[in-house]
């Protein structure tokens, strides 16, 4: 994946020693540019994000950044006479 294919909706702080990131989501970004990578699962809609550590902090002191995990398997149909073996 390239870099001009990620999806980035948020950013954090690390706090307590790196015990914990707190972070903000852009909701519209996540409604707008990511919808289509959310997916239900027993009636309740998901979507996976990844949380990073950058290089270095941004000028407004932020350690992390919050990414939409854009991966979707190839998803190969079964075919009735499939053998499980």
């Amino acid at each position: 994946m390239s870099k001009t294919d990620r999806i980035y909706v948020g950013n954090g702080v690390e706090k307590f020693d790196g015990d914990m990131v707190e972070f903000s989501l852009n909701l519209s970004k996540l409604k707008n540019d990511a919808g289509s990578h959310m997916f239900e699962y027993n009636g309740d809609k998901f979507i996976k994000l990844k949380v990073a550590k950058m290089k270095q902090a941004n000028e407004y002191g932020k350690t992390h950044y919050v990414e939409v995990n854009t991966y979707k398997p190839e998803v190969k149909e079964k075919s009735s006479d499939d053998l499980p073996f």
